[in-house]
């Protein structure tokens, strides 16, 4: 099955529905103009019923078909980034410092061209719920509409999710059993010393030492703890101390963000950081605090939901078109959240060669928008059988 001429038909559409959305960023949860467009709209397709609220700000719309079958989820985006946009399309960002960098904006107009599709045709058992999803950008909306009962209150069996990326060819698709994304966790370590005069160090201690030291011990865990085929990433982001050119200051201050591919390694990282801040503290003298905060889990896709979402899209594009073995991303996706509660897969399609997520020169490519819906509504049809 190719690309459906009736979504081609519909290109038209869902580009100006995304242009839009592009025009007119949200952050967070902060997607109240957003919701109630895709809820006017999905109202206007006719789907059965549309749900406002869930997680917050999320919209979830629910397509009957035959009697039978199962019901399985597609979920989108909808948040944009804090970024000022420098592309000067004519879509163009109206709101200064926010923009949509990471392509939800395309995700969402997909999601809804496949909304439009399925309601109208009907050619499917079980139901369809359409999932769009606030504060995916570090505000864990995934996480909010699960804990709002998304699963249970719509009976969701499998979920599926799609992003757009960058540098893989344009309407390819990518993906791979198993972990897919990394967990995104993020640290503060507060370090307490000595002030004191900068000619005289001897009579103080020096907090911004401890905290060189402290970077450069931290690399050690990924280096010589974590198994050389594992995967982990400790980087020190930011460093805040001092105050003037001849004082030593009282405190220091790291943060930074860890990412691992599985959840051994994740606590492994959490354990072996807390004892390399107390412990070099303790040796200068000095005293420090971790505040590891984790983030956003592994996203770990289903074997079998990612050989059939693959399966999916070869129809679609062909099968020299798809990379079932992608290698795993460092990046996080709260998606994640969603995986943790239900069995599914996460896809990427090819943006082509455009500038990267989350740049102030990133758009979307709405020429991928006819194999992106055309697969949402294969996988659709196909993934409500009764198996």
């Amino acid at each position: 099955m190719p690309i459906i001429n009736s979504i081609v038909d519909m290109h038209g559409d869902i580009t100006a529905w995304r242009r839009d959305f592009h025009a007119n960023p949200e952050l967070l949860y902060d997607v109240h103009s957003t919701a109630e467009k895709i809820t006017r709209l999905l109202e206007s397709f006719g789907v059965d019923e549309v749900v406002t609220g869930i997680g917050r700000t999320g919209v979830v719309g629910i397509i009957s078909g035959r009697p039978g079958g199962r019901t399985i989820g597609l979920r989108a985006d909808m948040d944009a980034l804090p970024i000022h946009e420098a592309t000067n399309l004519d879509h163009a960002s109206r709101t200064p410092g926010l923009m949509h960098a990471c392509g939800h904006d395309g995700h969402s107009a997909m999601l809804l061209g496949a909304a439009k599709y399925l309601a109208e045709t009907r050619n499917f058992d079980g139901r369809i719920v359409v999932i769009f999803q606030p504060a995916e950008e570090g505000g864990a909306g995934g996480l909010a509409m699960a804990e709002d009962g998304l699963f249970e209150r719509f009976g969701i069996e499998t979920v599926f999710g799609m992003h757009n990326l960058p540098g893989l060819p344009e309407g390819h698709f990518a993906t791979c059993p198993g972990a897919i994304m990394a967990s995104a966790d993020e640290f503060d370590i507060a370090i307490s010393a000595k002030g004191g005069h900068a000619a005289w160090p001897h009579e103080a201690i020096d907090p911004i030492l401890v905290a060189g030291h402290m970077i450069t011990a931290l690399q050690s865990i990924v280096a010589r703890n974590t198994d050389p085929l594992a995967s982990a990433v400790i980087s020190v982001t930011r460093m805040e101390a001092g105050s003037a050119y001849n004082v030593i200051a009282p405190a220091a201050h790291l943060s930074g963000t860890v990412r691992t591919l599985d959840p051994k390694v994740r606590d492994l990282v959490e354990g072996k950081m807390n004892a390399i801040v107390t412990n070099i503290a303790l040796a200068f003298g000095a005293s420090a605090e971790l505040d590891f905060r984790r983030m956003y889990p592994v996203t770990v896709n289903d074997a079998e939901s990612t050989a059939f979402a693959c399966g999916i899209a070869a129809e679609i594009v062909g099968p020299e078109k798809v990379n079932p073995q992608m290698v795993p991303m460092m990046g996080g996706e709260d998606f994640a959240f969603m995986l943790e509660r239900r069995p599914g897969a996460y896809v990427f399609i090819g943006n082509g060669e455009t500038s990267g997520l989350h740049t102030d020169t990133y758009d979307f490519n709405d020429a991928i928008i006819p194999a992106g819906v055309s697969y949402l509504v294969k996988l659709a049809e196909t993934a409500t059988r009764s198996r």
